[in-house]
């Protein structure tokens, strides 16, 4: 643990000296060509640094800042494993959390104009100011975290991998559809925003002709549903589909629960939010080891193919551990996956997003979202391919 920590902090002492490093691979030949490539990730260097370098905090190393070093990782790894033949690729990494270099400094500095392709664990602000700057400039922007459109519209140079909710939504209710389409189905919920959403896009899924397709029934809960109250709506000679509506915790912790007090005398099948995942109240729960369920994601890796043994090779190899997070395969794999789409269509990239001999780790089918059927241009292009995943005996497993 101690040598983690100690790489971790040699690594970002190295990096907010420059804020942006690049290097080259393959050596330079009369018909090389450079790419330029840039990693966007929020690291709190200058809230962990003085300005001359010195380490700020006292104890430990601080957690918030792991997901963005760990995701520039991975992608240090995917520039170091590539083959790029003749080409020449200059990666710069920048941290959006920077208080002397803001996205706004580099936009307004310029220093991101040269760039053929921007990728980034951002959201909020930051988001949107790459996606405006890449829409401007016309460059590809790939969203590779944030499972939010923040707003955007009428933008084809922005490309969103980690599907929004409402992809969500539509791929639970045409599963249901198809597989459990006389089946009783409720959709359970809370008070919130979130839940208003949720709620919202499957009223509208379900009522595209002007009257319901499938019987829903919505249901709000509070923290004194129990399995008794989920009895009285249930038949046992009947399948019932649970949907549960809500990124909430302690929500599905309970619906989780009562279900499980009552499937072995009740058929449920139970499908919850794309959150649900990792969440240890879930997987943890001995309790629940007999009761599937299921959720939807974008992405799926046993991390026993090819590319996941390059990245824990090469991770291992560089930063002495072996055990990279999820953000790092993020970081490799989208890193891998869209700089050798711009190796090999520099000047038709966005034409290109579905090609499939670039997959690393995840299958991905990236369509136009537009919201106005008459407009040219779509909004962005947004992964829909989502995998449908079983928690069950403490272990996640593909399911469908």
């Amino acid at each position: 643990m101690f040598k983690r920590f100690f790489l971790i902090v040699c690594f970002c002492i190295g990096f907010v000296s420059i804020y942006s490093t690049s290097f080259a691979q393959s050596p330079s030949s009369s018909n090389s060509k450079t790419y330029k490539v840039g990693v966007f990730a929020p690291m709190y260097l200058d809230s962990i640094y003085s300005n001359t370098g010195k380490y700020k905090v006292k104890n430990g190393f601080p957690k918030f800042v792991m997901p963005g070093v760990d995701f520039i990782q991975g992608a240090e790894v995917a520039l170091d494993s590539m083959i790029v033949f003749d080409n020449t690729i200059q990666a710069s990494f920048f941290d959006t959390k920077s208080y002397s270099q803001p996205i706004s400094f580099l936009i307004k500095t310029k220093a991101l104009d040269s760039m053929n392709l921007l990728i980034g664990s951002v959201k909020d602000a930051e988001f949107k100011e790459l996606a405006d700057f890449a829409l401007l400039k016309k460059i590809p922007f790939i969203s590779v975290t944030n499972p939010k459109d923040g707003g955007v519209t009428n933008n084809p140079y922005l490309v969103i991998m980690s599907s929004t909710l409402k992809t969500h939504c539509e791929a639970i209710y045409s599963y249901i559809l198809q597989n459990y389409g006389t089946a009783k189905i409720y959709l359970f919920r809370r008070k919130g925003l979130q839940e208003d959403k949720v709620a919202s896009c499957f009223k509208t899924l379900n009522e595209q002709d002007g009257k319901p397709l499938l019987k829903i029934q919505t249901i709000n809960i509070d923290s004194s549903f129990s399995s008794d109250v989920l009895k009285n709506k249930l038949d046992s000679n009947r399948q019932s589909v649970i949907i549960g509506g809500s990124l909430d915790e302690n929500f599905a912790a309970l619906l989780a629960n009562s279900c499980n007090d009552l499937h072995e005398h009740y058929p449920i099948v139970l499908i919850g939010m794309p959150n649900w995942d990792g969440m240890k109240s879930l997987t943890d729960d001995e309790d629940l080891n007999e009761f599937p369920i299921y959720f939807t994601t974008p992405y799926f890796n046993t991390k026993t193919d090819n590319y996941s043994r390059m990245l824990l090779n090469g991770y291992y190899k560089k930063y002495k551990s072996k055990l990279p997070s999820d953000m790092a395969f993020k970081g490799f794999e989208s890193t891998y996956l869209f700089t050798k789409l711009l190796l090999s269509h520099p000047n038709d990239f966005m034409s290109h997003l579905n090609d499939s001999p670039f997959k690393i780790f995840s299958e991905y089918n990236f369509r136009p979202v537009k919201s106005k059927n008459n407009q040219l241009n779509p909004d962005y292009f947004e992964n829909k391919h989502l995998y449908f995943i079983k928690i069950f005996d403490g272990t996640t497993t593909k399911s469908w």
